[in-house]
């Protein structure tokens, strides 16, 4: 069994052979994605496979959707033990205004956010824009 498999079954998702093919693809752009890349990618697939595949990531933890502000939702593979709670799993994502480019920064997390009294947060979300280190080269 590939640890492709193993991250899927361990979110509870049956790894057919388009989950597997969807993950690896998503997982070597290393940057977040637009359904239509990926629909792009798998030309010969149907749409709606495509569409519930994402959600169905999305729905079991394993994506994550960023609203970069290019009105078009993108999605990247959650880092290993994200459970994508607002309270300990939420980073900075980076768009590059010269590559179109959304990448997440794991590595800088968003601090707590203390609330006033009788608001709960169900999404946090912080883009910073800029150029990226490629295009900044």
């Amino acid at each position: 069994m590939t640890e492709i498999e193993k991250t899927l079954l361990a979110h509870e998702v049956r790894p057919t052979a388009m989950r597997i093919l969807i993950y690896k693809f998503m997982a070597k752009k290393n940057r977040a994605i637009a359904l239509t890349e990926i629909e792009n990618a798998f030309v010969k697939s149907d749409r709606a496979t495509l569409s519930r595949t994402i959600r169905t990531f999305e729905e079991k933890g394993i994506v994550h959707q960023i609203d970069d502000g290019t009105g078009v939702p993108k999605y990247a593979l959650c880092e290993t033990g994200c459970n994508c709670e607002v309270e300990q799993d939420l980073h900075i994502h980076f768009h590059c205004n010269n590559c179109d480019e959304t990448i997440c920064l794991t590595d800088h997390k968003i601090p707590h956010i203390n609330l006033p009294e009788g608001y709960l947060a169900e999404n946090v979300n912080l883009v910073v824009k800029g150029i990226c280190e490629k295009c900044n080269a």
